[in-house]
C-alpha cells in the first residue's frame, strides 16, 4: 500500500510503499477514503510527539474514514463494506489502516468522504474537552481560542448546539465572518479582544501559554479552562491568587495516548451526542482543501502555512 511517512530531514514527509496491515483480534481493516491532517501530525513529522506503542511509528495520520475491507478475529460490530470513521494512534494516512472496532464510528448518511475523514479527531477532541472534561452546560458562556481550525470549528458548533453563548478568537480577520456563520449568536474577535467579553464559565484553550493569564482573569466564579493545544507556547506565568479567588480550575487533556477503553468511551459519547446533530444538519465539517495522497508534501506545506478555515484532507 501507499502511505504518508516521516522522512529525513525532520519536518519533511514523503509517500512510500509499505506492507499491507492485517487486523488483529477485535480489529477491522479499513480501505481509507479520506484522512485529515492535524497539528499533531505536523509535530510528529518534525520529530516530536511520537506515535504510541502499537501504532505504526513512521506512518502519519490520526483520523480516517473508509470502508471495512476485512474483519479480524472476534470483530463483529461492523460488516465488510460498512462506512466507518475513527481516531487512531497513527497510520491513518495510507491506503489501508487497522482500527479497533470499539474505536470506530459509523459514517452518517449524507456525510461525504472528505467530511468524514476530517470529523473524528476534531469533533471527538472538542466534545471530550468541552463536556467530559470541562462540564459545559446550557446557558453558560464559553470562549473558544483558535476557532478557525478543525477543533475550534467543532468546539464552536458543539457549544452553540447546547445553548451556550460562544465567543471565538480568530487571528485572521478574513476568517471571522465564516466562524460567526457556524452557528447563531457566535461572536468572533481578535485574540487580544476576548477578555472584555467575559466572564466565561469555560475556556477552550487551543493556543497555549500566552493566553493563560488573561484566560484566568476572564473566568467567572467556578470557571474551567481546558488546555488541549500549545502551538503558541507551552509555558505561562500565572497569578494563583486570581485562580483561587475565582474557585477556578485548569485542566489539560490529550486523546492520543489514552488506553482503548477511554477512546471507546469518547467514541460512544460522540455517537450519542454529535452524530445526531450531523444528521439534523446542525453541525458541519468545513473543508479547506482535499489533496490526493501522493501530494501529501504539498498538503502539509499548506497546513503549516496557516490561515485556513476548516480541515485539509488527504484522499488516497
Amino acid at each position: 500500500m501507499r502511505a504518508v511517512v516521516t522522512s529525513a530531514p525532520p519536518g519533511e514527509v514523503g509517500v512510500e510503499d509499505r506492507p499491507d496491515p492485517a487486523p488483529g483480534a477485535g480489529e477491522v481493516l479499513v480501505r481509507v477514503r479520506a484522512a485529515g491532517i492535524n497539528n499533531a501530525d505536523l509535530i510528529q513529522a518534525k520529530g516530536g510527539y511520537p506515535a504510541p506503542a502499537g501504532a505504526p511509528p513512521d506512518i502519519l495520520g490520526m483520523e480516517l474514514a473508509g470502508e471495512v475491507a476485512a474483519l479480524g478475529p472476534g470483530a463483529s460490530r461492523f460488516a465488510v463494506g460498512d462506512r466507518v470513521m475513527a481516531i487512531v494512534g497513527g497510520g491513518a494516512q495510507a491506503e489501508l489502516a487497522v482500527v479497533h472496532e470499539r474505536a470506530a464510528m459509523p459514517v452518517p448518511e449524507g456525510l461525504g468522504w472528505a467530511e468524514a475523514g476530517g470529523f473524528p479527531e476534531a469533533f471527538t477532541t472538542a466534545h471530550d474537552a468541552l463536556f467530559t472534561q470541562a462540564g459545559l452546560g446550557p446557558g453558560e458562556r464559553v470562549c473558544v481560542h483558535g476557532a478557525a481550525g478543525g477543533v475550534g470549528v467543532a468546539g464552536v458548533q458543539l457549544a452553540a448546539a447546547i445553548g451556550a453563548t460562544v465567543v471565538a478568537t480568530v487571528r485572521n480577520p478574513s476568517l471571522r465572518a465564516a466562524v460567526e456563520a457556524l452557528a447563531d449568536g457566535v461572536v468572533a474577535v481578535a485574540p487580544e479582544a476576548f477578555g472584555r467579553l467575559g466572564p466565561f464559565d469555560v475556556v477552550l484553550e487551543l493556543i497555549g501559554g500566552p493566553n493563560l493569564p488573561e484566560d484566568v482573569a476572564a473566568l467567572a466564579t467556578g470557571g474551567r479552562i481546558t488546555v488541549i493545544g500549545t502551538g503558541g507556547g507551552a509555558e505561562a506565568t500565572l497569578h494563583l491568587g486570581a485562580l483561587m479567588g475565582r474557585r477556578a480550575r485548569i485542566h489539560g487533556s490529550t486523546l492520543r495516548a489514552r488506553p482503548l477503553e477511554d477512546k471507546a468511551l469518547a467514541a460512544r459519547a460522540v455517537e450519542s451526542h454529535v452524530l445526531p446533530l450531523i444528521a439534523q444538519g446542525r453541525v458541519s465539517v468545513p473543508i479547506a482543501a482535499t489533496v490526493p495522497l501522493e501530494e501529501a508534501a504539498a498538503a502539509y506545506a499548506r497546513f503549516a502555512a496557516g490561515g485556513k478555515f476548516g480541515k485539509i484532507v488527504l484522499m488516497p
